[in-house]
């Protein structure tokens, strides 16, 4: 068989890797999967400020390399993704490191220190563009310029440096330091969100730092507050391993203080972050994605589904039956898998739904009793209509006493019923990012008392409902079932 050798010319072939697509999140993130990979306990990233000459360092304390290991690292495609892999390892195409750099910088040096013996490469993008031969030239050791940031990597121990020079891709014309900063904050955010399963517990596995700064873990299913939903474990048999999935409704803002509020939304926002979580190897992969699931099209992220997250857990023998890309952030269930992950999901979107729509509260009580609500919705064949419960207990008392005036207070409620702002409240919410407060949120207690005395004293004096009776009522009746302890200090004798 007749062939000819044809190797893509290295500046070329460098020129179009750079647009895969990453972000520099993204690419960093790839960057600390290596020294995870590598077995490391801390991993420090150095951003230094000084215009076009701004650098980006990630220094690890993992195993390090000899000088043929890391010659194989430096060298694209250094490993094939059919290889079998280390349990650990976090990697598939042998690309990462190469790839995520040279989407950001036009110099990247590595230099590894290893048992007493220092090594360091470099891959200028520069040199290469320049060259008459189209090789794929890799340099030994940092450039001039370069030695006293190499000199940052300790001699005392293993580990390994990794070094941004020539950013053109994030220092642009008009970047200015103050945009250095901000990526320096959405760097720490996508890392403290891709990582947070080394980062939590009492005895992490990783210690991530940004100049020196401990990063905190972002929990994306707020676990360990007791109004989030957590489903139990389920184990699903693939041809490529064991998939874990476990399905999260988290609580709605009614439930959270400020603070939780603010974190539970996430480097994107509520709405942005529903949907899967896939992991592999306990590092995140894909972050709020529906992976195309659906009846008949594929969901969109909505507002009323925004409390639903479901962690799912594969093996790193399945990034092909995935379609796992090479920046991480691209996944697939398999066919096999596909009707099972969809019932979860609809479960759980249904659950998200119906927590977002009652505010986190039950109509239910615990006796199996309903809780009268003060709306009810209408399905008619030209769309949903909202209306007033006239048996309400606040409706019926004055609608009992209306007397002449009931036809007008009839009109009243239609006129309230006919224009109501849905459209208002719907762009509101969707804009805001926000739910509009309802229900006495956030009221004071004495603004919630004021109304329950006028509803208890007319249940006692012209109904003649016994004052136990008349709490009971009011217990069963919304927004009041809200404010248990309220009610319950209810006189018997009311001013």
């Amino acid at each position: 068989m007749k062939s000819r050798h044809a190797p893509p010319r290295a500046a070329t072939m460098i020129e179009s890797l750079r647009g895969l697509g990453y972000s520099v999140p993204t690419a960093l993130a790839d960057i600390v999967d290596n020294s995870v990979a590598a077995q490391a306990e801390t991993v420090d990233l150095q951003f230094t400020w000084s215009g076009p000459a701004s650098t980006v360092t990630i220094l690890d304390d993992g195993n390090g390399m000899d000088e043929a290991e890391l010659e194989a690292a430096m060298r694209l495609g250094g490993k094939s993704p059919l290889d079998k892999r280390d349990a650990h390892d976090l990697g598939r195409f042998g690309l990462g490191l190469k790839t995520a750099s040279f989407s950001q910088c036009r110099r990247l040096t590595v230099a590894s220190y290893r048992d007493g013996q220092t090594s360091c490469f470099r891959w200028d993008l520069d040199v290469i563009a320049a060259a008459t031969d189209d090789g794929w030239h890799l340099l030994e050791g940092p450039a001039p310029e370069s030695a006293s940031l190499v000199g940052r990597l300790p001699r005392s121990r293993n580990g390994t440096l990794v070094v941004w020079e020539i950013m053109d891709r994030i220092v642009t014309p008009g970047f200015r330091e103050q945009e250095f900063l901000d990526l320096i904050d959405s760097v720490e955010r996508h890392l403290a969100m891709v990582f947070h399963r080394y980062l939590s517990g009492s005895s992490p596995r990783l210690r991530l730092t940004i100049n020196g700064r401990p990063i905190q873990p972002w929990d994306p299913f707020l676990s360990n507050h007791p109004a989030t939903w957590t489903s139990p474990l389920e184990r699903i048999a693939t041809r490529s391993g064991a998939v874990e999935v476990q399905c999260h409704v988290l609580p709605h803002r009614d439930k959270l203080d400020p603070r939780s509020y603010a974190e539970g939304a996430g480097p994107d926002g509520w709405t942005a972050q529903q949907g899967f979580y896939v992991y592999r190897n306990e590092r995140l992969l894909l972050a709020g994605s529906w992976l195309g699931l659906g009846q008949g099209r594929s969901w969109t992220k909505e507002e009323s589904h925004r409390l639903a997250r479901i962690r799912l857990d594969i093996t790193n023998s399945a990034d092909a039956d995935w379609k796992i890309d090479i920046r991480k952030s691209v996944a697939r269930p398999p066919v096999e898998l596909r009707d099972r992950l969809m019932r979860l999901a609809e479960d759980t979107r249904d659950r998200a739904r119906r927590v977002f729509a009652h505010r986190g509260q039950v109509i239910r009580r615990a006796d199996g009793s309903p809780v009268m609500q003060a709306w009810r919705a209408e399905h008619h064949v030209d769309g949903m209509r909202y209306r007033i419960e006239c048996e309400h207990p606040a409706v019926r008392a004055v609608l009992d006493e209306a007397g002449p005036l009931e036809p007008q207070i009839r009109a009243m409620l239609s006129v309230i019923e006919q224009t109501i702002p849905v459209q208002r409240i719907w762009l509101d919410t969707a804009e805001a990012r926000e739910t509009p407060r309802a229900q006495y949120s956030g009221s004071a207690p004495a603004e919630v008392v004021s109304v329950l005395s006028v509803m208890y004293r007319n249940l006692i004096r012209r109904k003649g409902v016994a004052p136990a009776a008349a709490r009971e009522q009011l217990l069963r009746t919304d927004p009041f079932d809200k404010f248990p302890e309220l009610v319950a200090a209810l006189p018997d004798e009311p001013a």
